[in-house]
């Protein structure tokens, strides 16, 4: 008979959920819940995992209760995903089916998480026994020693920071928030041996020829950007030393052999002097290894020796929050970076050998297609390696949603990483930036796969049949760039009727594979 388990880790990121990135099929694991359990287990409770991410179903979170019978189920959200800070409605949905069967097994759940600290009312009534407000370890350390018994007297749950809980007669109590850790060096490295990583590894290699893994070097974001919602970590920045890193890394690739390494962070490498000591530790531990990274377009400009050091730390990639073409939008979003800022981060990146990505954000209030032109003009000028596009999404705490939630509609959050819908009386419409993201990519996409080609246009014994595939995929996305066009400029004429909820894909429906198209 299976001992019982102390406490079951999960989250209810579900990847089949999400159909646009379960057909891009680059999966991580959650390290956010990764580093609660590698916590509690240090603090001498006997732990597992289970990882939604390659899950099929919620059911497979059932039979994980089931089988293992734990005193505790935690439902702890990867807070370094930033969909998980979107709050997608298919999460939530899983999110509440799991507490069902966490509470029908006799287990007390506990959750955190982004959404679970913004609508903390939402999980109560659907069964949860407690909600942890912020950063979590901690907390949800202090409250199962209190479960236990392991507290003085004079303990009680009032006392516990960061907790949320209901009383007997049906109120919502909110105990006074827990600071933020300042140091983190102490924290344990994430629980890798809970996760199947050769399952990952797999499906990197057969999706994509090479496996990458996942790393975060920094918590929270100090930045002001009044549409970014920071319900875990607010305003504050915690930063791991860079020997600490370097340390985590060399044993990842002594343990694991990734070819590849994500660091989540929202802002990597803020600090004066930490890339060029990060390089110095990669190098002195032979561990470098091929990343990619998140950065500021201002920090790369204002800090040249970064450029080099990253090169020589092994990174790829950068990717910048770019937002706009615009200066006028991005004075509007209180983005702290200037047009000229974006162009010069681009070229310097470049120039050292790291590619450059631009994350875009189209939709905020007062965006006209001047402004959309610009943006588009600026990824023609500056020719990054690759873009994402997003429309401006209200999410409870930032100026931006105290702008717009009165013109809020009964949809405040999207099903799917792919929704793209205006829930707010925004610029244009839902349709309008459904179809922009269809002519950005057919542009961008047709731009970068004929420069491809024109590296090995005159060796044609290079030529392999997936160059013949791309070349006609450049043709058809050239021969309906312009339809595309003249359909985004009929949309942009229509009025902006007010928000409405938008058709609802069941959790059934979500896990069917989708048809996988040319855009």
């Amino acid at each position: 008979m299976t001992p019982k388990t102390d406490i079951l880790f999960g989250q209810s990121y579900y990847l089949r959920f999400d159909p646009k990135l379960w057909e891009m099929m680059q999966p991580y694991p959650p390290l956010g819940t990764m580093y609660a359990a590698a916590y509690l287990r240090d603090q001498g409770y006997s732990v597992r995992l289970f990882d939604a991410m390659l899950a099929k179903s919620t059911a497979e979170w059932k039979t994980q209760v089931e089988q293992h019978q734990p005193r505790y189920a935690v439902i702890y959200e990867d807070n370094f995903n930033y969909l998980s800070k979107m709050c997608l409605l298919n999460m939530r949905e899983a999110a509440l089916e799991m507490i069902e069967y966490a509470k029908t097994a006799g287990a007390t759940v506990i959750l955190c998480g982004s959404d679970v600290t913004d609508h903390p009312a939402i999980y109560l009534e659907g069964g949860a026994d407690y909600v942890l407000q912020g950063e979590g370890e901690e907390t949800l350390a202090e409250l199962l020693a209190w479960l236990d018994g392991r507290l003085p007297d004079t303990k009680s749950i009032e006392t516990i920071q960061g907790v949320t809980w209901p009383q007997e007669n049906g109120t919502i109590t909110h105990n006074l928030p827990r600071p933020n850790m300042r140091q983190i060096d102490h924290l344990p490295f994430p629980a890798w041996d809970l996760i199947d990583v050769p399952r990952y590894r797999q499906i990197w290699q057969e999706q994509h020829g090479y496996f990458s893994m996942n790393m975060v070097t920094t918590r929270g974001c100090p930045y002001h950007c009044n549409w970014c919602a920071k319900p875990i970590w607010g305003q504050r920045y915690a930063a791991r030393s860079a020997e600490n890193v370097a340390t985590e890394l060399a044993w990842l690739k002594e343990t694991y052999a990734p070819d590849h390494i994500w660091f989540a962070d929202d802002i990597m490498g803020l600090k004066p002097g930490w890339w060029q000591t990060f390089a110095d530790q990669i190098e002195a531990r032979n561990a470098r290894t091929p990343f990619k990274c998140l950065s500021r377009a201002d920090l790369i400009v204002r800090h040249p020796d970064n450029v080099d050091a990253l090169a020589r730390a092994g990174c790829q990639i950068v990717w910048l929050g770019a937002e706009s073409g615009s200066q006028a939008i991005l004075n509007a979003m209180e983005k702290g970076t200037s047009i000229e800022q974006i162009y010069d981060a681009a070229a310097s990146l470049k120039a050292a050998g790291v590619g450059v990505a631009f994350f875009l954000q189209f939709g905020y209030p007062s965006e006209t297609r001047e402004d959309i032109e610009k943006t588009l003009q600026m990824i023609r000028d500056c020719q990054p390696n690759d873009v994402g596009m997003s429309v401006s999404y209200p999410l409870p705490g930032t100026k931006f949603y105290e702008r717009v939630k009165l013109e809020l509609g009964t949809q405040q959050n999207w099903a799917d990483s792919a929704d793209l819908a205006m829930m707010y009386r925004g610029p244009f419409t839902t349709a309008f930036y459904r179809q922009l993201h269809i002519v950005l990519h057919k542009e961008f996409r047709s731009r970068k796969g004929w420069q491809q080609l024109q590296k090995i246009w005159h060796t044609p014994w290079q030529w392999r049949p997936h160059h013949g595939r791309e070349l006609l995929a450049i043709t058809y996305r050239l021969a309906t760039l312009p339809f595309a066009r003249h359909q985004l400029n009929n949309l942009a004429q229509l009025p902006h009727e007010a928000p409405a909820a938008l058709p609802h894909m069941s959790l059934a429906e979500a896990a069917e594979p989708t048809p996988q198209g040319s855009d």
